[in-house]
Parts: structure tokens; C-alpha cells; sequence
């Protein structure tokens, strides 16, 4: 034979990169559900299933289109516990003239993979990943010299680059780049939320299901309600349900929460997009397709572009530039345990339980709802950022390191220094009340600071503003918030100190 080829579970494309010039009558595919990979955190029920699941719908579409695949499945008792070990066998086994393999996503067996080569024996060509539309040269490039990296200039390019929602005059469509001010709406149950998209399992996913009970029962999460595509065919259709039923109503509610509502007007695609079913420019294509046919307003197609050309690709930029040293910020020097509750759910916070049961029984919570209720709170309340970055690696379907990890460490958490952004995203209670219906649900008053019945966010707000004062107070968008602390009575700012104090003592009590 010629080549064997690796594919991982997160690069389900028929376009990868490592399958370019193959030939299907000589090289060799192996894929692998392994122990280490499935094992390394906590991953939630549903992102097991998923992944699993749709490798093994691929590798059966690759069998399909005539290609030789080497499929392991999962087996607990497998003397093979890491992709090494199965490669090991493949080359003993076949004697390839090198192993192929598409550059994988997550530094950690990134690193172990480029030492491959003294284990096999066999040259270890990594190529580039495709799927991404700035690689990391590219990214690289722009990024030198500038002391700060800001995602809005870095979209322009992606922009410009790709030519989406640009005129014939390489103008932005409309005339504004950004229409973020327009995506703030509180949704108050008009228009009705369109139900999810869903797909019934399968045989394969039936197996699969439990298999995931029974080896991995102290994994997060449930795999009751199964219903995410595991193919690409299925997840294009989710694409299709998203355009059709939400993609209209998006922009306007996009940073909405509602205590009713799972899933409001979100596309639940990136689960789909980050493991390789569904390709990034054939999402935004179709996105931008809806607006030129008066199907969806600008302002919810260029926000839904954004987040896939622009953040997306910025945040794994910012990884692969950073690593493995990134991994280690912690500019605001926090050291508190991540609070039980948000394993749990169990905390008379509403905003948090019901975020945290979504997240339970979903795998998936919206942006707003992890940077703004799960987030907000780690920030103000001063969590290690390892605890919680490794709490959204587990619990999310769509989680991978390189997009996990910036999001989390830089935007949540702010533990980069401002590198990734310009200031905190904190806020007091008065931002999830202005967002969403959860107040009315809770035990605690969103309009009380100081008093035993307070919103905790409140007086954890205060208390972040005043401990990093050295760090934010002459940041240009935070000066505003440091005058309203200032001019507070002081008898009332030492009674929310007081309280936050009290607060951060018993995080496990609330």
C-alpha cells in the first residue's frame, strides 16, 4: 500500500486535507474512538454520542465511495487506549510509505503527533486544515506587531477575503460592517420560537447510545432526547430548518434568554461545524443567500456570518498563536474552585440553574447564556481559570480546545490581560433581568445589592470593580463604571463589599 491516512473524530469531511491525491485502491484510512481521547475530561454524554456516531457514519460513507477503512470501535478491555497504539498497529500491520494526517485542533495531541515519527518509523506528513478560511500563517501575519488583537478588524478581512455580504465595489452590503447594536431586542414570546431541528437515532445511534451509558455513567450530562444530525446530509438539513424558521428573527434576539425556551432563535450548528459535517462557507453562503432573497434582514445575516468568519476563526487564530503558554494566563490572579452547583445545577441562582440544566440535559447553551450567566459569574467571582475552561470543555457538544479555550480564558474570564478583549465582559444582575424572564423564577432580588435577599451578581459586580481597580479603572470603557462606584454613598459601598464578601465565602451555599 501507499499511504495511511488518520482521520480524527472531529474532521468528517470528505474535503479534508489528508485526503487530497489519495487513491482508494492503495492508501488505508484508520479512525479510531479510543479511551485517552474520550476520556481526557469530562465530555458530556450527548458530545460522545455525537462524535461517535457520526464517525461511524462516515466511515461507512467512506466504505461506501470504495474506500479501505480500519474502523475501532470503543471497547473499554482494548489493549489499544490512544491513537498511537492503533496506529502503531496499522503500520506493522501494512507497511505504509508514510502516514497522512490533516493538522488537528487540539495542541495537546497536536504535540503528541508531531513526535509520532521515532514511534512508527514512517514519515508523518501533516498537512494543513482546509476547512478554515485563515490558516495559521495567515492569522500569524496579521497579527504581528500589534500589541492588541481585535476581532472586528480581523472580520473585515475575513470580509473582504471571502467576499461575503460585500458589494461589487468591495463595500460592506448596507454600508455598515457591524450591525451588533441592533441584535439586543428582549423577547417577550412574540414571535413564537421555532421548535428544533431533530433527527430520530438510528440503528447505529441506538448502539451507540449505550454504549455511552454504559461505559461512560459518570460522564456529565444525559443521552436521553438524542437528536443532533450525525451525518452530513442531516446536518444540512438542520442548516435549512435554521435558514427557513429562525434565521429571520436571529438578529434582533440572538443575546435573548428565555426561562421557557431551550433554544429561542439559535442555529445549533456549531456542534455540526466543528466536527467537520457541515463546512463554514457553505453555512454563511446560505445565510447570505436568505438576504439577497428578502428571506432574513441584514442585521441577522451579517451578525450570524460574524460569529462563524469572524470569532470563530479569530479565536483559533489567537490558539495557535499562543499555545502552549496560553493555557497558563491568569492575569487577575484567581484561585477559587469552580463552585459544585455548576456540575449540579443545585443553586437557588435561577439564571444559573436554568442554564446549567439546559446545558445538562442539551449539551449546548447559546453565547449569552456562557458568557453572561455561567461566565459572568466565574469572572466576578474570581474562579481559577483552568477550573472553568475545563468545565466548557466537558459540558459542551460543540467544544473543542482551540475554540474552547480564547473564548473561555481571554473573553469569560479575561485572564489574558486584555489580549483577545478590550475589557471585562462583567456585569451586576440588572444585565440578565434586561435579557430574559429568569428574575421573576429566582429566590433573590435583582433590585437589591447589599440586603441577605440580593441578587449575588450585584454586590459580586461591585466587589470585582473595586479588588481590580489597579487593573480597569483607567480602561476608556470602564471609567463610567468606576464614577457610579465612586459617587455610591460609602456606608452603602462598604455594605456590598460586606456582602460579597459574605458571598464569596459560601459560593457553595447560594
Amino acid at each position: 500500500m501507499a499511504n495511511l491516512i488518520l482521520i480524527l473524530g472531529d474532521q468528517l469531511s470528505h474535503h479534508l486535507s489528508a485526503l487530497e491525491g489519495a487513491d482508494p485502491a492503495t492508501d488505508r484510512i484508520v479512525m479510531a474512538e479510543v479511551h485517552d481521547e474520550a476520556s481526557y475530561t469530562n465530555h458530556h454524554k450527548k458530545k460522545l454520542v455525537l462524535v461517535f456516531s457520526a464517525m461511524r457514519h462516515f466511515a461507512r460513507e467512506l466504505t461506501g465511495k470504495g474506500w479501505q477503512v480500519a474502523y475501532y470501535r470503543y471497547d473499554p478491555d482494548s489493549p489499544h487506549k490512544d491513537l498511537l497504539s492503533v496506529v502503531q498497529e496499522q503500520v506493522l500491520s501494512l507497511s505504509p510509505d508514510k502516514l497522512v494526517i490533516t493538522e488537528c485542533g487540539e495542541w495537546r495531541l497536536d504535540n503528541q503527533i508531531r513526535k509520532w515519527f521515532d514511534a512508527l518509523g514512517v514519515p508523518v506528513e501533516i498537512r494543513p486544515d482546509s476547512r478554515f478560511i485563515a490558516g495559521k500563517a495567515v492569522f500569524a501575519r496579521w497579527a504581528e506587531g500589534r500589541k492588541q488583537l481585535r476581532m472586528e478588524f480581523f472580520y473585515r478581512e475575513m470580509r473582504r477575503k471571502t467576499g461575503l455580504l460585500m458589494t461589487p465595489g468591495d463595500e460592506p452590503e448596507g454600508g455598515h460592517w457591524n450591525y451588533d447594536a441592533d441584535n439586543r431586542r428582549k423577547w417577550k414570546g412574540q414571535p413564537p420560537a421555532p421548535a428544533p431541528f431533530r433527527v430520530e437515532p438510528d440503528d447505529i445511534t441506538r448502539e451507540v447510545i449505550t454504549l455511552v451509558d454504559g461505559h461512560f455513567r459518570d460522564h456529565f450530562g444525559t443521552t436521553d432526547d438524542f437528536h443532533f444530525a450525525v451525518t452530513a446530509d442531516r446536518a444540512r438539513e438542520a442548516l435549512d430548518h435554521f435558514i427557513d424558521f429562525a434565521l429571520p428573527c436571529f438578529g434582533d434576539y440572538q443575546d435573548a434568554m428565555a426561562d421557557q425556551e431551550d433554544w429561542l432563535f439559535h442555529a445549533i450548528l456549531s456542534p455540526y461545524l466543528n466536527c467537520g459535517l457541515l463546512d463554514p462557507m457553505e453555512v454563511c453562503e446560505a445565510a447570505e443567500r436568505a438576504w439577497y432573497a428578502g428571506q432574513a434582514p441584514l442585521n441577522a445575516v451579517e451578525g450570524f456570518i460574524r460569529q462563524i468568519i469572524g470569532w470563530r476563526e479569530f479565536v483559533r487564530g489567537i490558539y495557535w498563536l499562543k499555545m502552549p503558554e496560553y493555557a497558563s494566563e491568569n492575569r487577575l490572579d484567581n484561585d477559587r474552585s469552580l463552585p459544585w452547583f455548576y456540575w449540579s445545577g443545585e443553586t437557588g441562582m435561577h439564571c444559573l440553574h436554568r442554564t446549567i440544566d439546559s446545558t445538562r440535559r442539551n449539551g449546548y447553551a447559546h453565547h449569552i447564556q456562557r458568557l453572561m450567566v455561567t461566565g459572568n459569574f466565574a469572572l466576578l467571582a474570581g474562579i481559577k481559570p483552568e477550573d472553568i475552561c475545563d468545565w466548557y470543555l466537558a459540558v459542551y457538544a460543540d467544544a473543542y480546545d482551540w475554540v474552547e479555550l480564547p473564548n473561555t480564558l481571554g473573553m469569560v474570564m479575561h485572564a489574558d490581560g486584555g489580549y483577545l478583549g478590550s475589557k471585562p465582559y462583567a456585569a451586576s444582575g440588572k444585565y440578565i433581568h434586561r435579557m430574559s424572564d429568569y428574575c421573576g423564577q429566582c429566590r433573590y432580588n435583582v433590585n437589591h445589592t447589599s440586603e441577605e435577599d440580593a441578587c449575588p451578581f450585584n454586590a459580586l459586580y461591585w466587589h470585582f470593580l473595586d479588588r481590580h481597580k489597579d487593573d480597569f479603572s483607567r480602561n476608556p470603557r470602564m471609567v463610567m463604571m468606576y464614577r457610579n462606584w465612586q459617587r455610591q454613598d460609602p456606608d452603602h459601598r462598604n455594605a456590598t463589599l460586606e456582602r460579597a464578601n459574605w458571598l464569596l465565602d459560601h459560593l457553595d451555599e447560594l
